[in-house]
């Protein structure tokens, strides 16, 4: 909306200071012609803002001028500053609306205190883009119209037509009811229902999406929270899983109790190690899982594990058996 984008217009020239059309346009994401036009609607609305012609030219406004907005503490506007910083547009697509609620909060702080809440900001890395090993952090891409679609849906609360890729079958078109969106470690979800029965997208398999003007059927209000936990519960105990017994490293217990549907059993043996019983979706999940703990696990049971850890490291060491 024009009147949201001269509000940022005016807080960057605010913090920033003096900024060139291109500039304004880039962070903006409107073409420099559009900045022009809202600059002129900002002086027409007596917003002291001037033109410095020259190669170092630029807008700007008079010292001095603040715009009417209240009251962070600092610590509050820490936090939010802070919470920004975690690649923001992973999360359903809101990065320029987050990229403009923080230099809002910016804005909103005393002058004295504004230059020190950056600065500490800028000392919390949250989940970077690569761990100590150098590995990346995979995020899914989402389409923006894709999400723009899902977003509106789900806040409007009116049933929403996807086309949806499930794993290991063709794409087909369905008619959801939505009722809420959540992200888990940058994997993005929607919960719906269709027909009165929970369902659970994966956005980043939504192909294409449109709202429809027909009202979702939901309740009025909902916890996301317990609905989560309910589904989470379900698909831990339902599907072809596989239950495997494993004596593992302690060192390593934080990886595998992550990939694991749930650990059943836990205990130590009498080197130290842990003995675990822990259920997998699937026997290709159970397989991966282990091959990546290496030497600090042993699958114990099934057989069927054992033998393809077994025949998937013979093979690789017969790769390797002889100098290239």
């Amino acid at each position: 909306m024009r009147a949201d984008r001269l509000v940022s217009l005016v807080l960057m020239l605010r913090q920033r200071g003096r900024l060139s059309a291109e500039t304004l346009a880039r962070e903006l994401e409107v073409s420099t012609r559009t900045v022009l036009r809202d600059i002129e609607a900002l002086s027409a609305a007596g917003v002291p803002v001037y033109a410095e012609r020259g190669r170092h030219g630029g807008f700007e406004l008079l010292p001095g001028f603040r715009t009417e907005l209240t009251g962070l503490n600092h610590d509050e506007a820490l936090a939010l500053l802070t919470a920004g910083s975690k690649r923001g547009e992973q999360v359903f697509g809101l990065g320029s609306a987050l990229a403009s609620a923080m230099r809002k909060v910016v804005d909103a702080l005393p002058d004295s205190h504004q230059v020190t809440a950056v600065d500490v900001a800028e000392r919390f890395l949250v989940d970077p883009a690569t761990d100590l090993l150098a590995r990346r952090h995979v995020t899914e891409d989402v389409p923006e119209a894709v999400m723009v679609e899902v977003r509106r849906a789900v806040l409007a609360g009116r049933r929403l037509r996807i086309h949806y890729a499930a794993v290991d079958r063709a794409p087909r078109w369905r008619t959801v009811d939505p009722i809420g969106l959540v992200t888990v470690r940058d994997k993005g979800y929607l919960l719906a229902t269709t027909s009165g029965a929970d369902r659970t997208y994966r956005l980043s398999r939504i192909l294409a999406a449109e709202e429809l003007p027909e009202r979702a059927q939901r309740p009025d209000r909902v916890d996301l929270e317990q609905i989560w936990q309910e589904r989470s519960t379900q698909f831990r105990t339902g599907g072809e899983q596989v239950a495997v017994r494993v004596r593992l490293h302690p060192t390593r217990r934080a990886e595998l109790v992550d990939t694991a549907l749930a650990v059943l059993v836990e205990e130590a043996d009498e080197n130290g190690w842990l003995l675990l019983e822990a259920t997998f979706q699937d026997s290709r999940h159970a397989e991966w899982a282990l091959w990546q703990l290496g030497t600090d696990a042993e699958a114990l049971a099934p057989q069927s594990l054992r033998d393809f850890l077994r025949d998937r490291a013979a093979a690789i060491a017969a790769r390797y058996a002889h100098p290239v």
